[in-house]
Parts: structure tokens; sequence; C-alpha cells
């Protein structure tokens, strides 16, 4: 009976919250002369400098784009490798490969799914310049040993923490364990800008030079004398001004993604064939998105059926991130088996404030009846 339920009505994956003043910061912003750059996007930098309590914040026009001028920054090129985890949205590996740069993909812990220090140290060769942990789903990677080891070796780190904002690790926020933390603020993430992103740094030497590499290598003291040869990688104030809005709400917008992390958990932590992420004790998460990975024996079907099956029930989910090995034709990799099975076994739920109890009531109630 459970296999033909049909919910009344179509529930997104994810589906932009609006808390407050975002209509009114955009008008104000349309309104003024200030269309690229200006005064939220001066506020935006400042309000979460202030939150992260980092020396530098610099907005970006994605989160992709604030990878590649963390990496620009480091002066990161052709012939130097980075280390990435083998599940994990592939942007830094991406960006790496456009710049010439090496991604060398890590295995990842089984039930966190975030790559650790002992996958990290297999991969380090002479050419290794950085390490991009990626905190997967909104856990975050165990950054004490990853810093104790990149220490060590004198190799830089470079968060990845995109689908981590606001999350924390032994009381510290994703982002600030780094040499330089990234963020981004796509239509589904914890804090919206609809596209755009965001890089912090503590050191003034690296700040100053992405703010370089983000505006053309001009530093505004004669038009058009370009000190580097730089992108445009800069946020526009209408979008900044969203961003601002929302961060008057952050601890709202905080408050009802755990909401909704603790009700999946509720029904579904127990649950025979299915398996939450694990969090471990330092963590503290704020879940860009919640994902479980589902047993092949209790779901033989396998899990791309199981995702037209909920699509069928007029719930939207989404699989695990697909790994290098799998994507050959753009990237290379060894086999990593912990990484291929959670790209093969991973559902991800919707996962946004509005997100009602009930919706996921039935969320949950029809991915148990599709239980063989």
């Amino acid at each position: 009976m459970a296999d033909v339920l049909v919910y009344k009505e179509f529930i997104p994956w994810a589906k932009p919250s609006y808390w407050g003043k975002e209509k009114e910061y955009a008008l104000e912003a349309i309104s003024s002369s200030w269309i690229s750059g200006g005064p939220f996007v001066d506020r935006l930098e400042k309000d979460i400098a202030r939150y992260y309590g980092c020396g530098r914040a610099l907005t970006s026009s994605n989160g992709t784009a604030a990878l590649h001028m963390a990496f620009l920054s480091l002066g990161l090129g052709p012939g130097d490798e980075i280390i990435v985890p083998g599940f994990g949205f592939m942007a830094a590996a991406n960006v790496g490969s456009l710049m010439g740069i090496k991604p060398v993909f890590a295995e990842v812990d089984p039930d966190t799914w975030c790559m650790r220090a002992e996958d990290v140290e297999p991969c380090v060769t002479e050419r290794t310049k950085a390490i991009v942990p990626i905190h997967n789903y909104g856990n975050v990677c165990p950054m004490d040993t990853i810093m104790a080891f990149a220490s060590r070796k004198g190799i830089a780190v470079v968060e990845d923490a995109a689908e981590s904002f606001a999350s924390r690790y032994d009381g510290k926020l994703s982002g600030t364990f780094g040499t330089i933390g990234t963020f981004s603020f796509h239509a589904t993430k914890t804090i919206t800008t609809g596209e755009g992103g965001m890089a912090i740094t503590d050191r003034q030497d690296l700040g100053d030079l992405m703010a370089l590499y983000r505006s053309h290598g001009l530093l505004r003291k004669r038009h058009y004398w370009h000190e580097i040869t730089g992108h445009n990688f800069r946020l526009t104030n209408m979008q900044a001004a969203l961003g601002c809005a929302q961060m008057e709400r952050l601890e709202e917008i905080i408050r009802e993604r755990k909401r909704i992390h603790l009700a999946y958990a509720g029904h579904l932590g127990s649950f025979d064939g299915v398996s939450m992420q694990v969090f471990t004790p330092k963590v503290d998460p704020v879940l860009w998105a919640t994902a479980v990975k589902i047993d092949s024996v209790a779901y033989p079907q396998g899990r791309d059926i199981v995702l037209q099956q909920m699509l069928a029930a007029n719930i939207e989910t989404r699989p695990g991130f697909y790994t290098a090995f799998g994507m050959k034709h753009l990237h290379q990799s060894g086999r990593l088996p912990v990484c291929e099975a959670l790209s093969g076994q991973i559902i991800s739920l919707p996962t946004f404030p509005t997100l009602s109890d009930e919706q996921i009531d039935f969320i949950c109630t029809k991915l148990k009846g599709l239980r063989r």
C-alpha cells in the first residue's frame, strides 16, 4: 500500500526561503546608483568577517570562483597537485584541472563521508601544494588532525565549506581552520544570494591577492592599470543585498535546518536498511542537505530506481556525488571503494528551512515503504 502513496503537491529537493528584508534591500540596491559593487557588498563582507572572526572576507560571483581565487593567490599552477576527496562535489577538482593542476583523489570515511588525515597521507607527493577538504552535506572533516598533518608537511589547506556554512568542529566554525576557507551562496545553500560565494583568510597577503584576482588585477588607483592578470569574480550589490538580509536572520535559519535534521533522524535513525550520515561528537552540523545511504539488500531495486519511485510520489530527491573514477572523460583516479560505494547508495532528501514536519513524515514513510 505504501508504494502507491503520492503526496498532494510536489516537494522539491530545495527551495529558497526569504526571511524578512530581502525584497526591501534588493529594491534599495536597484534604486541606488550602486548596481555592480556597492554598500551591500561591503556590508556582507563585514558581517561575515565578524561572524567568522576572520581578518578578510571577500565576496565572489560563486563558490567555484572563490576556490579559483584561493588557488591563484597560493600561486598554484601547471605541474602542481591538490588532494581532494574522491566523494564530494567536483568544483575544486574541476578548477584545478582548468588551471593545469592535477587533482589527486583521496578516500573518505565510510561513516562520516568526509576526508581524514589518514586518507590524505598516501596521496602526498613532492608536487602536493594544497589539501582541499570538502565538508560534505554540512558535516565537517576532522580538521584538527588534517591541519596538524598539513603543518608537518608544509602544505596549504583550502577548506571547501560550500555545504557547511555555520557548521562547527570542536566549537570552531568550518572554513576557519585552513589557510583559506571558501563558501557558496547558491540558491540551495544555507545563506543565498542566488549565485555568489566568498573566501575568508587571516593572511593579509592572500586577501590582497584574492582581491586583485577578483577584479581584473586592478588596484583602482589608476583606471585600466593592471597589476596582475586577473579575472572578474565580483558579486553584484543586488545579490549582496539578499545575503545581508539573510545574515540578519541566520540564527532562525540555523534553527529550522536543525529541526529538519532532527526530524529525519527521528524517522530514519534506527530504520533497518537506511544509514544516516554520522556526525562525531566534535561536530555541530548545520546541514545543507540530509542524505542517507540505502542498503542494497533492503532496496534491491537500486538507488536510481528509488529516486524514480520517490519522484513518482511527488518527491524530488538526488543521488550521491559521482566519483572521478566514474567520470574518466574528465579526471584520472584509481579505485576508491568507499567513495564508489557511497556514490551508488546515497540518496539526498529534500532539505530547506520551510519544509514542514508533515512533509518530512510523508517523505520518510514513502522511503520506508519502498524497502523490500
